[in-house]
Order: structure tokens, then sequence, then C-alpha cells
């Protein structure tokens, strides 16, 4: 296993690449914590996938509750729940996810 539980290239293994994930709002709970109990700074961490990784395998990967997972964002482009599934990731590619917000 490589960092943050993501499978590591070799022999028989699949072929990683490197994303940033960030968790905004209160999605940042589903974030792993560091050794001390503290968030990644700034909500966001590296996270190995494999490549051609999709935008809906990286959300399920952290449990992220389907009705808290509003606006989904790779590389600052929206990306709509119905093409979750099919869009695939990048090397380098920074995903950010936002709960739904309400306000006035």
């Amino acid at each position: 296993m490589g960092p943050e539980g993501g499978l590591s290239a070799g022999p028989g293994r699949l072929n990683t690449m490197q994303i940033t994930f960030k968790l905004h709002a209160t999605l940042t709970d589903f974030l792993p914590r560091d050794a001390d109990g503290r968030k990644p700074h700034y909500n966001q961490l590296q996270v190995e996938v494999p490549e051609g990784a999709d935008v809906q395998s990286v959300i399920d990967r952290f449990n992220l509750p389907a009705r808290q997972v509003h606006l989904v964002l790779v590389n600052g482009v929206y990306v709509a729940p119905s093409t979750r599934s099919s869009r695939r990731l990048s090397e380098g590619d920074a995903l950010a996810i936002w709960p739904p917000i309400a306000g006035g």
C-alpha cells in the first residue's frame, strides 16, 4: 500500500498517480488526521490513486455521504453528478468538493 492507502506501482500492481484532494466546510471531518489528530493543512492532501481513477471512486474511497457531496470541481471545472463516474482524473489534478451550503 502507498501513502493514504493507495496502491503502489510494481509488478502485478496498478500504476498510480498523485492528485490533490480538497474538502470544504463540514466535509473536512472526512479527511484523515495526522498522528497528532490534526486535519491536513488547508484541508487538502495529496492522494495516490490508480491511473485512470474516476471522480466517484475517490468520493467513495473517503466514504463521503452522497447527500453531502454537492459541488464537485476538477481543476476548477464543475463535474455534474451524472458524469462523476465517467470523469477520469489525471496526474496532478485537483479534486475539490463542497457540501450544500445555506445562508442568507
